[in-house]
């Protein structure tokens, strides 16, 4: 359909520079009237090429100008154009939009992540804190276990000295080394002391 508006149009200005081209020839010829102006028949023509030359021109420059001009193709190549950039600015968008929600993704599972490794901090805080009462427990436990034991121990030996003592007051006693010394008053106070120590123990 373009290839034949353009012959048709070719055609019609090719038509139209011939009429004028032909149309001042003819003009100048029904004008001179017969063969009495031959003189004037060569300046007649000299006008005619000059005026042909001067139309060819102007019809050359009129259609290298809309060739030029191609505001059709360029009306295309416009629409083409904003066509291309909207298709740009689409994938743009939905290049950012993908990149956002990427983004975001990865937020939400960073945010879980580290909720995940305070919890996990915290339960290892609170089983390190678990662990070491139960140590000081059983330091606790041990101390006292070895001052019960050390406590025992000091008793048994009171009462062993206690026990070394009385027997050798009462080998003393026996041997009437202290019969003249000691008083019957003074030998119930000895036992009475001896037994309470012993009792204490």
């Amino acid at each position: 359909m373009v290839v034949f508006s353009e012959r048709r149009s070719k055609l019609i200005l090719s038509a139209l520079s011939l009429v004028v081209v032909l149309l001042p020839a003819a003009l100048a010829l029904a004008a001179g009237g017969g063969g009495e102006h031959h003189a004037d028949s060569g300046a007649v023509m000299k006008d005619f090429v000059w005026r042909v030359v001067n139309f060819v021109i102007l019809a050359g420059i009129v259609f290298w100008a809309l060739k030029k001009a191609n505001l059709k193709g360029s009306l295309a190549d416009r629409q083409a154009q904003i066509e291309k950039s909207l298709r740009e600015a689409r994938e743009a968008r939905e290049a950012a939009e993908a990149k956002l929600k990427e983004y975001t993704e990865k937020l939400a599972k960073a945010n879980q992540e580290v909720d995940e490794l305070r919890a996990a901090m915290l339960q290892e805080a609170e089983a390190e804190k678990q662990r070491i009462i139960a140590e000081a427990k059983q330091a606790a436990e041990k101390v006292a276990k070895q001052a019960v034991q050390a406590a025992d121990q000091e008793v048994l030996k009171a009462r062993s000295e206690l026990r070394a003592e009385a027997a050798r007051l009462a080998v003393e006693l026996a041997a009437g080394k202290l019969s003249g010394a000691v008083q019957k008053a003074d030998h119930d106070r000895l036992v009475q002391d001896y037994l309470g120590k012993v009792g204490q123990l």
